[in-house]
């Protein structure tokens, strides 16, 4: 692993053409290896103006002192963009899903403090859809490591794998409803402008009609933080699961439903699962 020390987060915009330039030259095989690199970013700090939108846009508590939960996945984001733009990263850029995240936190991160933030894209496995990459951010408060999350990226296409055949037992019991959500047709741009991550599949029904979907679809960034701003107990030393089981079309009305740590985001069908363990597994 070879680990590369950064003054500043790269900017987006320049990496996001450097991705769609080598998208269409890449074809992802059993053989693919996720690049041995390691950013680091040692004074990565929470632009304000940009937190306020982000809050603002999840429905997080605007006078917080602290870092929502899911916000340092926001920080780590042009450092995985930096990896996976390159053309040495075997996956294609433009169409990447977000499939699953695992969050843990020490501690209350306060906003005004600087913190070292590391990424790295720890592995690629084979998916019956595609080939998923597992992205691994870390954000370090001096020596302790104040949070990490692990989080996977699909990118679909044909596969000699066999169907999932298992039916997965009987299904649960849909989660009593909390609140329900009108979530309007520019959500996915306004989450964009927030966070930096403009996909194309989450901006407008025509570039998300290129890569399979009817319309464009809400960031699973945004189903999971808008989950956990509502379930108000994601603080302290806490862990978040979620995995996104299926994309929200914009626009949409969906149901918030919630009992105990546990959490979920439907419809017609359910699009996010999830939970929030205090200390302890409570």
């Amino acid at each position: 692993m070879t680990t590369v020390t950064l003054n500043a987060a790269p900017a987006l915009p320049p990496l996001l053409a450097r991705g769609a330039l080598f998208s269409p030259l890449k074809r992802p095989g059993p053989g693919a290896e996720a690049p041995a690199t390691r950013l680091v970013l040692p004074n990565a700090r929470a632009d304000h103006a940009r937190l306020a939108k982000y809050r603002e846009v999840c429905g997080f508590d605007a006078e917080s002192a602290f870092l929502p939960v899911t916000y340092p996945h926001v920080l780590g984001f042009p450092l995985a963009m930096r990896i996976m733009a390159e053309r040495r990263f075997p996956l294609p850029l433009l169409g990447l899903v977000h499939t699953s995240l695992t969050v843990t936190q020490g501690h209350d991160l306060p906003m005004g403090e600087t913190y070292e933030l590391s990424v790295q894209v720890k592995e690629l496995t084979p998916h019956r859809r595609g080939t998923e990459a597992t992205v691994v951010t870390e954000l370090r408060a001096g020596d302790t490591r104040a949070w990490s999350s692990s989080s996977t990226y699909l990118a679909r296409h044909r596969t000699d794998a066999p169907a999932d055949s298992t039916t997965g037992g009987a299904r649960p019991d849909p989660l009593p409803a909390v609140a329900e959500w009108t979530l309007p047709g520019d959500l996915g741009r306004r989450y964009a402008a927030a966070s930096g991550d403009r996909n194309p599949i989450h901006l407008h029904p025509l570039t998300a009609r290129l890569f399979g979907f009817p319309r464009h679809i809400a960031h699973g960034m945004w189903t999971v933080a808008r989950c956990l701003a509502e379930h108000g107990g994601a603080h302290g030393e806490v862990q978040v699961s979620a995995q996104f089981r299926a994309p929200v079309l914009l626009p949409a009305t969906v149901t918030y439903a919630s009992q105990g740590a546990a959490f979920e985001l439907r419809s017609d069908r359910t699009h996010v699962t999830g939970e929030v363990l205090r200390a302890g597994g409570r």
